[in-house]
């Protein structure tokens, strides 16, 4: 059997993730849902969705964790950036700016 390596894994990881948030996805077929790895160790999610609209962030948060918790925990430990956002807040968050304007880290 031939042995994986560290870039297999990191690329493993961010499908574990895209795989999870299809559940999201599917009763949210609007929402624009963007998984990004910054380093080897970090992974941003983004979802912006207009069913977000009069939610709270704590509900929105609580309600996306129900989706990744089952996640392996060195899977889960890598998200670093869960971004949860109505396309109105999208226009003047400035953590929405920095995700589009992700800066590589060297790490």
């Amino acid at each position: 059997m031939a042995r994986r390596g560290k870039s297999d894994v990191v690329v493993r990881d961010v499908r574990l993730v895209q795989d999870a948030l299809r559940k999201y996805a599917a009763s949210h077929p609007s929402a624009d849902i963007q998984v990004r790895r910054q380093n080897s160790v970090s992974i941003r999610i983004r979802i912006i969705d207009l069913d977000f609209e009069g939610t709270a962030l704590v509900e929105r948060d609580t309600q996306l964790w129900d989706i990744l918790d089952p996640l392996p925990e060195e899977v889960r430990s890598q998200i670093t950036m869960l971004l949860l956002l109505t396309p109105k807040e999208a226009k003047t968050s400035f953590a929405n700016m920095e995700f589009d304007h992700l800066i590589e880290s060297a790490f």
